[in-house]
């Protein structure tokens, strides 16, 4: 499931240098350099930007992401701090780096193009590619949850900053998709201490998933075996309260029938 979600990431990784390959052209250089404006130096060296930035493009539509970042900083050397294909530049560069996996790299790019220039108009796919990169460094749920936490805050902030664009809704869905990851970790942690007979330590675990995940996957489960538990530790009421809510919210779950039989609930 990661595997396919991850993949899927990379592959609009793709639809976006494919956007960005048909959204650069067309536009048009400004002047460029320390040169007087209409010298033949000025020309000279806006001629030779536009060549480098020609030869970046093209190795970026072709995905040789290597020679794109080395051709896009030299590009960058010879840049007026004004030029407006600067956002665009920082884009490619982060893109090129997510596609040959260095995700932290690519996520401080990303964001240097969603803060420095909040009014680009990448900068709300920016954010959202950054939210990307920080969750493909978190791809197991059993590993340290930073980054992972960092990927839904950012995903979050895309929707903050950035209301009712593209982004912002895509942003929300992969939101929901980690959510139900981080809501695994927790079941699974769950299912540890149940197996251990810790019961207690079991109930605060799927507690927690119910509590904080309740649109996850996992929210289902963690509900039944938190009714087997209280059955364990003799918590009636608690079963009663508990297959009550799994009733009204979540009434076509497998195995509810056996789990919370109408007649043995109280007994």
């Amino acid at each position: 499931m990661t595997g396919k979600r991850w993949n899927g990431v990379r592959v609009l990784g793709l639809a976006v240098t494919a956007l960005l390959g048909a959204v650069g052209c067309g536009r048009s250089a400004p002047p460029v350099l320390n040169a007087e404006p209409g010298s033949q130096a000025a020309q000279a060296t806006a001629a030779g930007v536009d060549s480098i930035w020609a030869l970046a493009e093209t190795r970026f539509r072709r995905g040789d992401w290597e020679k794109t970042i080395t051709a896009l900083e030299r590009a960058n050397l010879e840049m007026l701090p004004t030029d407006p294909r600067r956002a665009r530049l920082h884009f490619m560069i982060a893109e090129s780096m997510y596609q040959q996996a260095d995700f932290l790299q690519a996520a401080r790019e990303f964001r240097r193009v969603s803060d420095e220039t909040p009014g680009d108009p990448l900068a709300p796919d920016a954010l959202l590619r950054a939210g990307d990169s920080f969750a493909s460094l978190w791809r197991r749920p059993e590993l340290d949850p930073t980054y992972g936490q960092t990927a839904m805050a950012t995903y979050s902030e895309v929707s903050n900053r950035f209301p009712g664009t593209p982004a912002a809704r895509q942003g929300q869905q992969r939101l929901l998709e980690l959510q139900d990851q981080f809501a695994w970790k927790q079941y699974k942690a769950g299912s540890y201490y149940m197996h251990l007979k810790a019961y207690d330590s079991a109930i605060l675990y799927y507690r927690d998933v119910v509590a904080t995940y309740p649109r996850s996957r996992a929210a289902p489960r963690a509900l039944m075996d938190l009714v087997k538990a209280y059955y364990k530790l003799g918590y009636y009421e608690d079963v009663k309260e508990t297959c009550g809510y799994i009733r009204r919210f979540h009434a076509n779950v497998k195995g509810l029938a056996e789990v919370c039989p109408t007649d043995q609930e109280a007994s």
